[in-house]
């Protein structure tokens, strides 16, 4: 059996808590009158070994400032707090963002003033209307996203948010496999390059399926990211091929909008001759092996030679690769 309860240190001193098992996961949707839902994908974690591992592998101290979407019912929530950091959540179900700062009160009210609770989607979360970070060199996001959602939450934030620099979610195996692939795999696509832009991605471990309510017929992994520093020399963005982002991704989605074919096939509505000749590319390729400098290099050589470009929906078949996730189940918690 799972000890539930944590002594723990915080900036204030020592903070006696409990972390949520089952039975307090049962009796408080109960009384916020809430069952999972598959709208919002809801799977809520239940074992407090798997929320102490998940902030144990990102790595949170009490000097960090902590996002988490999708808190749910809080088991992560308290697991985060645990650690001294202070947090804001990100929650798009009213009734669970309402009750999520009660919990805290009765699981851990020492750590109640380090939390606030924004009633948002994540995909529409700005600097400007969650000011929380805009003091902050840098913030982590922690968080068991919603799965039907996962790429486009983390895509979203990393571009609106320069000073998110590292996060540690858990999503579907899956897609945790494609964000953290590498060029030439046959899960590397848009997911894997779009992230590669940013930073580095890799898979730190799996989670089983027996500590959620209810039970999902998916597995979950964990998935751990490092953004690029801005004098990184690998930095795509800055480094020796700097490109323009949205140049560089039209440039992805056009290429595994039609995988299969060659770069020269896939591409000739948008990148001439002169500038895979300039990039050094060889057009015969197939957008699944190039990296994500040579798709900066691309999208470089591209704007020095000129290029019209069309828009990549007219070149992308509706078989390829979008990048959207597409889980056969999907999880808040």
């Amino acid at each position: 059996m799972t000890d539930n309860t944590i002594t723990t240190g915080t900036q204030s001193g020592q903070t006696t808590g409990h972390l949520l098992g089952a039975a307090d996961i049962r009796r408080i949707a109960d009384e916020a009158g809430v069952s999972p839902t598959k709208k919002f994908g809801q799977n809520f974690v239940i074992d407090p070994g798997t929320v102490r591992r998940i902030v144990r592998e990102a790595g949170v101290t009490a000097s960090d400032h902590v996002m988490e979407v999708g808190p749910g019912l809080g088991s992560l929530t308290l697991a985060i707090l645990e650690t001294g950091a202070s947090m804001t959540a990100v929650e798009i179900d009213p009734p669970l963002a309402e009750r999520l700062p009660e919990t805290v009160a009765e699981f851990m009210p020492e750590a109640s003033d380090r939390l606030r609770v924004v009633n948002r989607d994540a995909l529409t979360v700005t600097p400007e209307n969650v000011p929380d970070f805009n003091g902050d060199t840098g913030f982590t996001l922690v968080a068991n996203l919603p799965y039907n959602v996962a790429t486009p939450i983390l895509l979203t934030l990393l571009e609106r948010f320069d000073n998110l620099t590292s996060f540690l979610v858990m999503v579907q195996k899956e897609v945790a496999d494609r964000l953290a692939a590498k060029p030439g795999s046959k899960i590397y696509g848009t997911p894997s390059v779009k992230l590669a832009w940013y930073g580095t991605a890799e898979r730190v471990g799996t989670i089983g399926r027996n500590v959620f309510w209810p039970a999902p017929n998916v597995d979950s992994a964990l998935v751990k990211f490092t953004r690029f520093a801005a004098d990184d020399p690998v930095n795509p963005a800055t480094g020796e091929h700097a490109a323009n982002r949205e140049t560089v991704f039209q440039l992805i989605d056009a290429a595994f909008g039609q995988r299969r074919k060659t770069l020269h096939a896939a591409l000739k509505h948008l990148v001439p001759a002169e500038a895979f000749a300039q990039a050094g590319i060889d057009p015969t390729r197939r957008g699944e092996t190039l990296t994500i400098s040579e798709f900066s290099a691309l999208a470089s050589a591209l704007t020095a030679t000129s290029a019209t470009a069309t828009s990549p929906t007219t070149a992308a078949s509706t078989e390829g690769d979008t990048g959207a996730d597409d889980p056969t189940e999907s999880k808040v918690a």
